[in-house]
């Protein structure tokens, strides 16, 4: 339980960067920071203590094996993070190219 306890305090500790930050760069840091505590705690959810890999052979029982479909879930998320955390830093550049600053209280207007 403690585990999650602590994924959730991750997770808080992004969304304080996200939400009281001024500086592009903190904002996507505690976005990837979001990322990281969602993932880990997708992994914490198909653990189990002494489990085994999920596969079945015909002299085994099945019994206290580890749920793969999170695994699965956190290698995409982790590959779609990647996407957007690229994406968010090239739109980064672009701003502090043309407006020269990163904090979003010095941009006056953005013009497309």
């Amino acid at each position: 339980m403690g585990l999650y306890f602590l994924c959730i305090i991750l997770f808080c500790v992004g969304l304080y960067g996200v939400l009281r930050k001024r500086n592009i760069v903190k904002i996507i840091i505690g976005l990837v920071i979001m990322n990281y505590s969602i993932s880990l705690f997708f992994v914490l959810l198909g653990y189990k203590f002494h489990g085994r890999a999920p596969i079945e052979s015909q002299n085994q029982t099945i019994a206290n094996m580890v749920d793969p479909l999170p695994q699965a879930l956190v290698l995409t998320s982790i590959v779609i993070s990647l996407a957007v955390m690229a994406l968010l830093i090239a739109i980064a550049i672009r701003i502090y190219e043309r407006y020269g600053t990163f904090d979003i209280t010095k941009i006056k207007r953005l013009r497309g």
